[in-house]
């Protein structure tokens, strides 16, 4: 695994020993971020953006908005030996000043510990997870996503969510068995 572009382009990233973490494979990182760059609904700027990464085992979608310009990455994770890999490759890329790691889950984390609404979301939860509604919900009620921010979620093809509906879904993408799902909130 890689960072695929930007500043740190060609860096490795560490990755887990365990089965029970599923890195985001390098074709579906890249399309993510050809999506946002290219896609006429979306059309994100990485540049000088907060982003929030949720399950986000090693880092790999994080540390790949930082080297594309993102300005500062919060990591939620509390699998601790995936924690551990995220904590080294922080390290190992010397980008300590720009992320905030959280060992903890979505819905112990609240705008208490924050003073700032993210321009991107990234949900990346295990496939058979099944709080999707209320991690959207939790979102919104915490205000964590800025007017004009962006969600991104990582599924299985055949996964089938509830997704509340003050969240408008503006493009999905399916890879193998991986689905990638971009929304906003309504206007």
């Amino acid at each position: 695994m890689r960072i695929i572009s930007g500043y740190l382009k060609g860096k490795k990233l560490e990755l887990p020993n365990d089965k029970n973490t599923r890195p985001l494979k390098d074709l579906v990182k890249e399309s993510i971020f050809n999506i946002i760059k290219h896609s006429g609904r979306i059309k994100k700027n990485l540049v000088n953006t907060r982003v929030l990464d949720c399950f986000s085992g090693t880092g790999s979608f994080g540390l790949e908005c930082i080297s594309r310009g993102a300005k500062n990455l919060t990591f939620l994770e509390n699998y601790t030996p995936a924690l551990k890999i995220l904590n080294k490759n922080i390290k190992n890329l010397k980008l300590e000043n720009y992320c905030q790691v959280y060992s903890e889950e979505i819905f112990k984390f609240s705008k208490k510990k924050i003073d700032k609404k993210f321009d991107v979301i990234f949900f990346d939860p295990p496939y058979k997870y099944e709080k999707i509604s209320e991690m959207f919900k939790h979102t919104f009620e915490n205000k964590f996503l800025k007017t004009n921010g962006l969600i991104i979620l990582h599924r299985h093809k055949k996964s089938s969510d509830n997704i509340p509906s003050y969240f408008n879904e503006i493009e999905c993408k399916i890879y193998g068995i991986s689905k990638i799902l971009f929304y906003k909130l309504n206007d």
